[in-house]
């Protein structure tokens, strides 16, 4: 167990401050705090970069891909969950490593995972398993397509940026769900899509910086 608890750098009171941080920057929601607290990021990282696993950072995974800023992380989800008793069943586009998709895990009992690039999805499985994170379920699939087999979903969280919002994901959205996701090219933004029952209504939020949607996988 010392690998998840950390030492020095990777340790509980890293990650205590870590949290700190991010109510500093505006992370009001305690739930979302608590989620953040929980999940051992330096898990996630490469072991070269653990001593830098709780910076409010993205870090290189390899293969051209991020593991995303934990501001980013908490941001997103909190604009999935604030005013909502919970997540429901949640579609996580773009697992990556599988950092984000455990913070979720924390939220709801039952998360979807897409990943695109297969020897990631292999690292997100093998994270899991140390954290025996076991309401997460992984897919090697293309990320525009969502995951129709298990929609509806009341979240869906899009972790890589699109020009526009995947049709696919609108189709997959219950109904009273929520979506977040970066669009644009060079330049991005956050959006939150709410399925309400007049239709699809759309927020612009934040300026971001996120990796582009690709089709295909790989």
């Amino acid at each position: 167990m010392h690998g998840l608890q950390g030492i020095g750098m990777t340790s509980q009171r890293t990650r205590v401050r870590m949290v700190e941080r991010l109510r500093e920057k505006g992370i009001r929601n305690e739930q979302v705090l608590a989620a953040m607290a929980a999940v051992p990021r330096h898990v996630f990282v490469e072991e070269a970069l653990a001593s830098r696993a709780y910076e409010d950072t993205a870090l290189p995974l390899g293969m051209g891909q991020t593991i995303s800023q934990p501001y980013i992380v908490a941001r997103m989800i909190e604009l999935l969950l604030n005013a909502r008793p919970g997540l429901g069943k949640t579609l996580e586009v773009g697992a990556g490593c599988g950092y984000q998709a455990a913070v979720l895990g924390q939220l709801s009992k039952e998360v979807y995972a897409v990943e695109r690039i297969a020897p990631l999805l292999e690292k997100a499985k093998a994270n899991m398993r140390t954290l025996q994170q076991f309401n997460v379920r992984l897919k090697h699939a293309d990320g525009h397509w969502g995951l129709p087999e298990a929609a509806p979903f009341d979240s869906i969280i899009v972790a890589a940026a699109g020009a526009s919002i995947p049709p696919e994901l609108l189709k997959q959205l219950a109904p009273g769900g929520r979506m977040v996701l970066p669009v644009g090219g060079q330049a991005q933004y956050l959006c939150l899509v709410e399925h309400t029952p007049t239709g699809f209504t759309e927020t612009r939020l934040d300026p971001v910086r996120f990796v582009p949607l690709l089709p295909g996988t790989q």
